[in-house]
């Protein structure tokens, strides 16, 4: 993660001043994220996480915000978002939104064991049973609305036609009687925190929080949690699943299309990925990051029709 803020402890003992915080033990910046900076902070009787906003907008902030209180009122365990002494959502750092969250302990484990993954699936589960707040919006982002910016950068490429081609595999899957609600949509191993006894889990990162298809949230878990370098572990989407079901059992017509939206999900962060370092912020080192994903992608739309049918029933 780039780091766009630097900060001294005194600058972030300014930052906590309206959250009643006058000294702080040590910070440390932490890695993760794409569109912030996160600072863990010691206090004398807490750990907090300063995270600023460098892309969003106080409007967005605060959504994101009110998101985390909605979570925490619907008993949904994410990191807690702290109000100021008078009682506001966010602050502001240099015309950048400021959120004040506590600080989840635990580790982040890149290749998740099934049991990890079988919690991973209830927690979903448990989030997609609660409300999704009118002010969401109501698509992906980078999802197949967006595919077609692909054209202001990389018209006519071989990455164009394999985004075209999936969006034309996709669309016919894609059926307004499939549940919707709140999902996640970024569900990846470092957005998962693991207490010590690793028997508890903690999903983090609202950041692509949406009201979107249900199916579409397990279908990026999948990608996210179940990959093994550019083919899908089947036994570890089994456990996601399984998990999932303990919570919410998935109807016939998102059995019938969780391939589909599994390449979907991989596409849209393919092209995250894609646009991301090739075009909005290019970086050299990355331009090629994308093609793991790709051809995990590809790998998940050549499994046998009933292969994920299976596997949900």
């Amino acid at each position: 993660m780039a780091q766009y803020t630097t900060l001294t402890k005194k600058e972030v003992e300014t930052i906590l001043t309206p959250y009643g915080v006058k000294q702080i033990k040590s910070l440390k910046i932490l890695s993760g994220g794409s569109e912030n900076t996160n600072y863990k902070v010691h206090t004398k009787r807490k750990k907090l996480v300063v995270t600023i906003c460098e892309l969003k907008t106080e409007k967005n902030a605060t959504e994101l915000a009110q998101l985390l209180e909605h979570l925490a009122h619907n008993n949904f365990e994410t990191s807690t978002l702290i109000r100021t002494l008078d009682n506001k959502l966010l602050t502001l750092w240099q015309g950048k939104p400021v959120m004040v969250k506590s600080f989840v302990e635990g580790t982040i484990i890149e290749h998740l064991p099934k049991h990890l993954i079988t919690l991973i699936g209830s927690q979903l589960g448990k989030l997609h049973k609660v409300e999704a707040p009118k002010y969401l919006q109501n698509h992906a982002n980078f999802g197949k609305q967006e595919f077609s910016n692909i054209k202001k950068y990389a018209a006519n490429s071989l990455f164009d036609t394999w985004l075209t081609q999936n969006l034309e595999y996709i669309q016919p899957f894609i059926d307004s009687k499939l549940p919707q609600g709140l999902i996640h949509a970024d569900v990846f191993s470092n957005n998962v925190i693991v207490n010590e006894l690793q028997d508890t889990v903690v999903i983090m990162d609202f950041e692509e929080a949406v009201k979107y298809y249900r199916v579409y949230d397990i279908g990026m878990t999948i990608i996210g949690i179940c990959a093994e370098g550019n083919t899908i572990n089947f036994e570890k989407v089994s456990a996601l699943l399984k998990g999932y079901q303990r919570e919410l059992t998935l109807l016939d017509i998102e059995i019938n299309v969780l391939q589909a939206f599994t390449v979907y999900a991989g596409s849209a962060m393919t092209f995250w990925r894609h646009s991301h370092f090739n075009f909005i912020k290019p970086d050299p080192n990355f331009f090629d990051h994308y093609k793991v994903l790709q051809s995990l992608t590809d790998f998940v739309k050549q499994q046998p029709e009933d292969c994920f049918k299976k596997l949900a029933r």
